[in-house]
């Protein structure tokens, strides 16, 4: 009796196929420890802009004094009064003036928390110092305060966040189920799945849990040029990368991107590496745009839509250079389809040239011996 042999895959080769898909995992979590850990451990003050305000050798002292004393942890500069610190703060070209008590009254600490709450609470921990020296308690006036509903001022961080799992996510389903549609249609798909990404961001910002107060409108189209943006980077790496596509764009959409956003901490209280992403990567210009609109009149707002443009158009680029590349695959796969067919029909005809001449061949052999007997 014959034992059925299984047209299954073998063990040792289907445990090599999981170990390899493994891989992915792995690497993410040693790619979210590095980039999470590097970025938000050990948040340290360096170059964090501050005003002292006044004039006089007393405030030039006092500057110096904690230029020296931070030891590159703040950048210190006078400013001659209060009107020219305080737009300073909303400029965000500071975060945080400091005015010297007088005969008259205490000292006084101005930040702007919508800017960055954590930025803030470092500036107020260094001038209570100061302020405690002068035997005085400090005085706290926020000039730019955060919504009611974003106490921490952390709350368009979190947006981000959703905004970024629900494109990131519609990226693996494109690439996935959608892999067999045309590329014209899976941009359509993307760009549709970005316009509705955002509608649900802008509701969590707005009429559910009111983490902006105004501007909603902004909010929306500033979300959906973030989503839009990394569901057509997501689709076109798609072609070339496969299965690491996932990978690949929490690379790029989680672990630089999140690290480097300013939502929990600036560059300024973070490491080199990822203060420097903080300049052009897409979740820094989506962040800083949405502060900037609501919270400080829309100053320097065209530098981050900029950003989010420049992501989009990215995007829009590598989408249409997959599409050309699947394109030529398509064409190549024909064209070697066609070619195997046309080979196939060529042996055929080989095959039945051949057989007609053996056949010619046998009957002439047997018309020789019959001729012989």
């Amino acid at each position: 009796m014959e034992v059925p042999v299984s047209a299954g895959p073998t063990t040792k080769g289907a445990l090599r196929h999981v170990l390899g898909h493994l891989l992915t995992p792995l690497l993410m979590c040693v790619g979210m420890g590095l980039a999470y850990l590097g970025a938000f451990h050990a948040p340290e003050p360096h170059g964090l802009r501050v005003d002292v305000v006044g004039s006089g050798p007393s405030v030039q002292v006092l500057a110096q004094t904690l230029q020296d004393k931070g030891a590159g942890a703040l950048d210190v500069r006078t400013v001659p009064d209060r009107a020219t610190a305080t737009t300073a703060l909303r400029e965000r070209s500071s975060f945080g003036a400091y005015l010297p008590g007088t005969a008259g009254r205490g000292p006084e600490l101005l930040v702007a928390s919508a800017s960055s709450d954590t930025s803030a609470m470092a500036v107020e921990k260094v001038f209570t110092k100061v302020a405690a020296a002068e035997g005085e308690p400090l005085k706290v006036t926020d000039v730019a305060p955060v919504s009611s509903g974003d106490p921490t001022g952390q709350g368009v961080f979190f947006l981000l966040v959703a905004l970024s799992i629900g494109s990131y996510a519609s990226v693996a389903v494109l690439g996935g189920a959608g892999a067999v549609l045309p590329m014209r249609i899976r941009a359509l798909l993307a760009a549709g799945m970005s316009f509705v990404v955002s509608l649900v961001g802008t509701v969590f910002a707005g009429p559910l849990f009111h983490l902006v107060d105004q501007g909603l409108g902004g909010v929306w189209a500033l979300s959906w040029l973030y989503s839009a943006g990394i569901l057509l980077i997501g689709v076109g790496l798609h072609t070339f990368l496969k299965r690491w596509t996932t990978l690949g764009v929490m690379v790029l959409f989680v672990m630089l991107n999140f690290t480097s956003s300013g939502g929990i901490y600036r560059p300024e209280l973070q490491p080199g590496f990822f203060g420097s992403l903080h300049a052009f990567w897409n979740g820094a210009g989506f962040v800083e745009g949405v502060r900037d609109h609501v919270y400080f009149d829309g100053h320097a707002l065209g530098g981050n839509v900029l950003v989010l443009t420049l992501w989009f158009l990215a995007g829009v680029a590598l989408t249409i250079t997959a599409g050309i590349t699947e394109t030529c695959r398509e064409d190549g796969r024909a064209v070697r389809d066609a070619m195997a067919e046309e080979t196939k029909a060529e042996g055929a005809k080989e095959a039945e040239a051949k057989a007609e001449a053996d056949a010619e061949a046998e009957a002439e052999e047997e018309m020789a011996e019959a001729v012989g007997v």
